[in-house]
């Protein structure tokens, strides 16, 4: 049985017992989640919303927030002398997929 979600502008294929990392979300570590924009659910039959699955939701717990590695981002101009360097780390979220409810 799996699930997608959309959260943070990205779509996510879900099942029970997986853990993704998505855009970070206000909550605590160690607390739930639950996931109402449910697009698709799977369980032997394919349910298919528009643009979301009616009653169906996806239940997960926050392991933990946190920021990924540094990108570095070089920017140049030839001949100008022009170069600017900058880091980013994007923050995230951890989730455990706990349930499919569909």
């Amino acid at each position: 049985m799996y699930a997608i979600i959309a959260t943070g502008g990205k779509q996510y294929k879900v099942e029970e017992g997986d853990i993704i990392r998505v855009e970070k979300l206000e909550v605590e570590a160690g607390s739930k989640y639950t996931f109402d924009q449910v697009l698709v659910v799977n369980d032997g039959s394919l349910k298919v919303g528009t643009p979301v699955v009616e009653g169906a939701t996806v239940t997960a717990e926050v392991i933990e927030n946190g920021r990924g590695k540094k990108v570095i981002v070089y920017k140049y101009k030839r001949k100008t002398g022009y170069h600017k360097k900058n880091g980013h780390r994007q923050a995230y979220t951890a989730l455990k997929i706990e349930s499919i409810n569909a």
